[in-house]
């Protein structure tokens, strides 16, 4: 069982239950945790346009399984794609930040 008695910031508990920044648990934990906040941010730019899945979907030349794997965070996108669909789809533009 893992000590938590000494966990003082959000930060120290990440690496005590996913391990220091560039382990392979890390690695993992960061990936579903971005793919988790774009698929928030798509389910709430397409309820805000009121556009169903499918309305979307036709809007930026893609599926609406797609559309809904993606709203799940079940499946993976290239960066073109999540251009299209906010761009094309939603009227929105993206920005990106590296850290």
């Amino acid at each position: 069982m893992k000590d938590y008695s000494k966990v003082k910031t959000f930060d120290e508990l990440i690496e005590l239950e996913h391990g220091k920044i560039g382990s392979e648990s890390r690695n993992k934990y960061e990936e579903n945790s971005q793919m988790f906040i774009i698929s928030e941010m798509l389910k709430d730019a397409r309820k805000e346009a009121n556009l169903t899945q499918e309305q979307l979907a036709e809007k930026a030349g893609t599926k609406k399984s797609y559309i809904s794997k993606l709203e799940n965070g079940k499946g993976n996108i290239q960066l073109s794609t999540l251009i299209r669909i906010f761009e094309q789809g939603l009227n929105k533009r993206i920005g990106l930040t590296f850290l």
